[in-house]
């Protein structure tokens, strides 16, 4: 099961400390530096104070050029950059918030997260949207497999559950970094 965590969405003192132990440390398989408000050469900032050996496994949800200036795992799509650049031929992913719009990017993505899983602990009335019958039917079709990553209210208690629905990854942030 791979452990990604996602960061707040404004910087943090220390932070990258902290996703050099997330990395290094504590097991997690990514980092998707996401920073909607911030600047290009703010997200230099932080991969500047990283080691390279990190570098190969952080995701950046903006600033997609700045894969062309640092060694990143890929970069992820959102609302504000749904497309790639037409030049990059990396590691995709993105965020679908229905079974439906799984199966419709799935194919086209390296992975996708599905969210949200349980209740937000990071977004106060972001609120689960699948029940768990919802979630085996899906598994049980194929839908979640292992380019589905679970996000949304993720703690550790809860990475077995998502195991037996044949997730292949979480991804935490509001516990990742409440800590």
């Amino acid at each position: 099961m791979r452990l990604i965590a996602i960061t707040k969405p404004c910087f943090t003192e220390c932070e990258a400390g902290r996703i050099k132990s997330l990395l290094e440390r504590e097991g997690y398989w990514a980092v998707h530096l996401r920073k909607p408000e911030n600047s290009r050469a703010e997200y230099a900032a932080i991969l500047n104070s990283l080691p390279e050996k990190c570098l190969s496994r952080i995701v950046v949800h903006d600033h997609f050029d700045l894969i062309r200036d640092y060694p990143l795992m890929g970069i992820h799509l959102n609302g504000r950059h749904p497309e790639p650049p037409e030049w990059y031929e990396g590691q995709i992913s993105c965020s679908c918030h229905s079974l439906e719009e799984v199966e419709a990017r799935k194919p086209h993505m390296d992975y996708v997260f599905l969210s949200p899983i349980f209740d937000s602990i990071s977004k106060e009335g972001y609120t689960s949207e699948f029940c768990h019958e919802t979630l085996e039917r899906a598994a049980g079709e194929g839908i979640i497999d292992e380019k589905v990553i679970a996000l949304g209210g993720i703690t550790p208690d809860k990475i077995t559950y998502l195991e037996s629905l044949h997730f292949g990854g979480v991804a935490m942030l509001g516990y990742v970094w409440r800590q």
